[in-house]
Formats: C-alpha cells, sequence, structure tokens
C-alpha cells in the first residue's frame, strides 16, 4: 500500500485518506489512479469516499482522476464516489471547474459516511 495515502473499509464504504499536503507529483499519481482503479476493477469496491483533509495542493492530474473514478463509478450499479474534507482552496478551484456540481462532496469523513445510511 502508498504511503500517500491510506485505505479503511468502513461498513461498505472504501475511505482513500490522502496523507500529504500535495497531490502534484506525476509519478505518485499515476500510482494513486491505477491503485484507485484496481480497487474498483479487482476488488470491486464500489462505495470509494476519498478524503482530502490533509491536501492543500491538487494538480490537473489528480482532478482527472477523479473524474475518471466518478466516470467509472457512474457507469456500474450500486455505486458511489464522494469527496470529502475538501479545503476553502480546493473548493473554489472545483467550483471554476463545475466538478461542484458533478461530483457529491461532504464536509467531512463522518457526514459522507452517514450519507451512505440509504445505499
Amino acid at each position: 500500500m502508498a504511503s500517500e495515502y491510506l485505505v479503511t473499509r468502513i461498513d461498505k464504504a472504501n475511505v482513500i485518506e490522502f496523507r500529504v499536503p500535495s497531490l502534484m507529483d506525476p509519478v505518485q499519481l499515476e500510482s494513486i489512479g491505477t491503485n484507485l482503479n484496481k480497487l474498483v476493477d479487482e476488488e470491486d469496491r464500489r462505495i470509494l469516499i476519498l478524503d482530502f483533509s490533509k491536501v492543500e495542493f491538487l494538480s490537473s492530474q489528480a482532478i482527472g482522476i477523479v473524474i475518471a473514478l466518478h466516470r467509472k463509478l457512474s457507469a456500474l450499479p450500486h455505486s458511489k464516489l464522494m469527496l470529502c474534507g475538501v479545503n476553502a482552496k480546493l473548493m473554489q478551484l472545483l467550483k471554476i471547474t463545475r466538478l461542484d456540481r458533478v461530483l457529491t462532496l461532504k464536509p467531512s469523513q463522518k457526514e459522507a459516511i452517514n450519507s451512505l445510511a440509504g445505499l
């Protein structure tokens, strides 16, 4: 498992908690993208919560990974992608790109998990 993030299973959800302040390194992001896709494709984990609480900087490549995951999970039944812990700076980026209208955002990991009660 990569040190840049931690994957924890909580009920039906798989929480991916990023542990670094910057998701900008292309090599690191390539590895993260590959591993997140494996969670969905190979391990059939369909409910993902991406926790950005510790992240301050995102590259366009990181946003691309989130969009690709959103598309992949949107095509699968009983699946969900949520982002939580998004700080004000990252939220502004999501609003500029209008991704705040497409992605499900929750203030905290706890709220994201609690919102899954109906699934």
